[in-house]
């Protein structure tokens, strides 16, 4: 019986490892993004990294408007500061990923 399991194993092995591998060709570059499309340098997040006492301050502003940050203990686990409202209350958070978020974005400020 093992012989038949290791003859029909040989049957499948042979013609895969006598087949060729297909010659690749490199990929071209991609087109640069249209002149409309480029992102707005304000709207991307602005990261200011500080110090106070031993703790570690990551301050996260959009459009110069302070909206998270990342407390770093030297001996503990990060917590964050988030504006959830945009009304410049924060409120803690343990981590990011703990319960269901909905997604907010600012569709227009005046």
């Amino acid at each position: 019986m093992r012989r038949l399991y290791a003859i029909a194993l040989l049957a499948i092995a042979l013609p895969l490892a006598a087949q060729q591998m297909p010659k690749l060709e490199p990929v071209p570059e991609p087109p640069p993004p249209p002149p409309g499309l480029v992102p707005d340098p304000a709207l991307e997040p602005q990261v200011t990294i500080t110090t106070r006492g031993e703790d570690r301050v990551e301050e996260f502003r959009i459009d110069g408007k302070l909206y998270a940050i990342r407390v770093t203990p030297p001996h503990g686990v990060p917590y964050f500061l988030m504006d959830d409202i945009g009304d410049g209350i924060m409120s803690r958070r343990d981590s990011l990923d703990s319960g269901l978020r909905v997604p907010q974005w600012v569709i227009r400020s005046f």
